[in-house]
């Protein structure tokens, strides 16, 4: 069983019976035909509808999905994930992420950020140069930075903490 939520507003449960899937407790009677690699074709309740798959995260367990002109974001919650929920805890808090480390010894080539930027998951926050080449080191999470510890020709050691989010 999954809960799937739509733009965080809307939230249904999703299961299996065989193949076919069920939704709130009703089986789907649709029609799906795949178009490509990221686009299908729906026929239910004799309408028609294109879906198209513009990003999927397994890890986070998210997707956005364009049907007909409009664009979804679906989070999908399987039942480990809604056990941790019911006992008051979550992945999410478990894994708040306060601090960028250095990955290895060597000496900070540029700094692309300040105190008081926002940054996205993935966003390039310095490069450190280790043994002659040059290692970008992104943001692992969404956040505001809270300290920037280091500065441009600095060198640095292996787990030094280089920046701080709040």
């Amino acid at each position: 069983m999954f809960r799937a939520s739509v733009n965080d507003q809307e939230s249904f449960e999703i299961s299996f019976s065989g193949d076919q899937p069920v939704l709130n407790g009703q089986p789907l009677q649709w029609d799906l035909a795949r178009l490509n690699d990221r686009t299908f074709h729906i026929l239910h309740q004799n309408r028609s509808y294109t879906a198209e798959i513009l990003q999927l995260d397994p890890a986070e367990k998210t997707a956005t999905l364009k049907i007909n002109q409009s664009v979804h974001r679906i989070k999908l919650k399987d039942r480990f994930d809604l056990l941790l929920e019911k006992m008051g805890m979550s992945a999410a808090s478990q894994t708040k992420i306060n601090h960028i480390k250095a990955p290895m010894p060597g000496l900070i080539l540029s700094l692309n950020i300040q105190p008081g930027d926002t940054l996205r998951k993935g966003d390039t926050v310095l490069i450190l140069e280790a043994m002659k080449m040059e290692n970008v080191i992104k943001s692992p999470t969404d956040g505001i930075i809270k300290t920037v510890l280091i500065n441009r020709g600095q060198t640095v050691d292996k787990n030094q903490v280089l920046v701080e989010f709040n």
